[in-house]
């Protein structure tokens, strides 16, 4: 009973260790497909299906190795003979070895079946259309916006401190304009996830300065109606230094 105990585990022994053998030259040979199909594809991620006639072989490649490779016979459960966890059982791995050679074929044939298949397309191409001038014109405006929004910017600072936002409403709509000293750190329309017609971060569009620098004179009205009306409060304080 001993003896048959010690070859049992022996057999199985055998089994994993020509098991890990075939799986490790299976993901070796599958991962140069993964890469080749990665390059084919245009990038490092993704997956294809192939049919032969014993089953479907879907392979998926991630940074441009394989990350599984599963067979789906016509009959039977599925097997990922290459994966990302423990290698499949030797009897299912045998049985999908049967049909690999067929898998590659099928690989072949998808290579093949695009050969030539940008044979007729055309590489002459339309001159684009230069956006120099619109670029030049939207950049005069929006510099002048910023030119205005530094200015309310300066007197904010003057009069209200180092930091702070100024709002008001033009044509029912918000506007805000955030100062950090002497300079607008962005003038928003529109609240929160509105458009930036001064920013941090580059120039508006072309249709957003055509949407809303009509408007920009509205604001500075606000704003200067705003700074009278400070004045105003000003003016009524009174001091007398007898007291």
């Amino acid at each position: 009973m001993t003896d048959e105990l010690e070859r049992a585990v022996d057999e199985a022994d055998e089994a994993a260790t020509r098991r890990n053998e075939v799986a490790a030259r299976v993901r070796a040979h599958a991962g140069r497909i993964a890469r080749e199909l990665a390059v084919l594809d245009g990038g490092e991620y993704g997956s294809e299906t192939f049919e032969t006639d014993a089953g479907t072989w879907t392979l998926k490649f991630e940074a441009g190795d394989v990350e599984y490779l599963r067979y789906k016979p016509r009959s039977g459960s599925e097997t990922y003979v290459v994966s990302s966890k423990s290698p499949p059982e030797p009897e299912a791995l045998a049985t999908a070895m049967t049909d690999y050679g067929a898998f590659v074929d099928a690989y072949a044939d998808h290579v093949a079946s695009l050969e030539g298949v940008l044979d007729d397309v055309p590489t002459e191409f339309p001159e684009p259309a230069s956006t120099a001038s619109l670029v030049a014109e939207r950049d005069r405006i929006a510099d002048r916006i910023r030119d205005v929004a530094d200015a309310m910017a300066g007197e904010l600072h003057r009069h209200d401190g180092e930091y702070g936002t100024f709002t008001a409403r033009v044509s029912g709509t918000r506007w805000e304009l955030k100062w950090d000293g002497d300079a607008a750190s962005y003038l928003r329309v529109g609240g929160e996830g509105g458009t930036y017609l001064v920013s941090q971060y580059g120039q508006p569009s072309a249709l957003d300065v055509r949407r809303y620098a009509e408007e920009v004179a509205g604001f500075v009205e606000a704003f200067n109606d705003h700074v009278d009306e400070l004045e105003a409060d000003v003016s009524r304080i009174t001091f007398d230094s007898s007291t």
